[in-house]
């Protein structure tokens, strides 16, 4: 292993980490309507939980309304049911085969502790790649240890991947600040 390849396997396992951060992220709503909210919400279809995505047509109607179309007749109950116990506080509500599901405004209340969740988040992804950095940089001292590379380019590695860290918090940063920004406008 050389130190491009220590540096590469950290960019990588960095970019994962904000990926990570950013689905985390798309879960916690801002009180304006998206698809991607009811991802995490499984719903029995012939004995398993499949998400509501793999049963029924999830699309937005206006900027604060879901509706979710089933497509087979007898599922609209059991995703209305399904959406109702999930732990996103929403209340569908059926209309035929359609069902509405209507995004209730946030308070200043909920809004403060929603960025409180946010920050959290961000926090464990810059903990998770201050890890990688620590993974990265004992990977180059062992490489040194070893005889495989001399200082000069142990001492690059570690410029190179603290300056990957710097960039990928300074990211992270940026998400998080713009999910913020989100959460309070009204």
């Amino acid at each position: 292993m050389s130190t491009a390849d220590i540096k590469k396997n950290a960019e990588a396992k960095m970019a994962k980490s904000v990926e990570s951060l950013k689905g985390e992220l798309q879960k916690i709503r801002t009180g304006r309507a998206h698809p991607g909210i009811l991802d995490q919400v499984s719903v029995e279809y012939y004995g398993s939980a499949v998400p509501i995505s793999q049963v029924a047509n999830v699309t937005l109607l206006d900027a604060r309304t879901i509706s979710v179309q089933p497509w087979e007749k007898g599922m609209g109950p059991k995703i209305e049911k399904a959406i109702r116990e999930s732990d996103l506080g929403l209340n569908p509500a059926a209309q035929g085969d359609l069902i509405r599901v209507p995004m209730p405004p946030l308070t200043e209340e909920r809004r403060r502790d929603l960025t409180k969740v946010v920050r959290n988040a961000g926090e464990d992804a810059k903990v998770a790649v201050r890890n990688l950095r620590r993974d990265a940089n004992e990977q180059a001292k062992k490489l040194l240890k070893d005889k495989e590379i001399g200082e000069d380019d142990e001492r690059r590695s570690l410029d190179d991947v603290q300056k990957l860290t710097d960039r990928v918090i300074a990211e992270i940063d940026k998400i998080i600040s713009a999910k913020e920004a989100e959460i309070m406008a009204v």
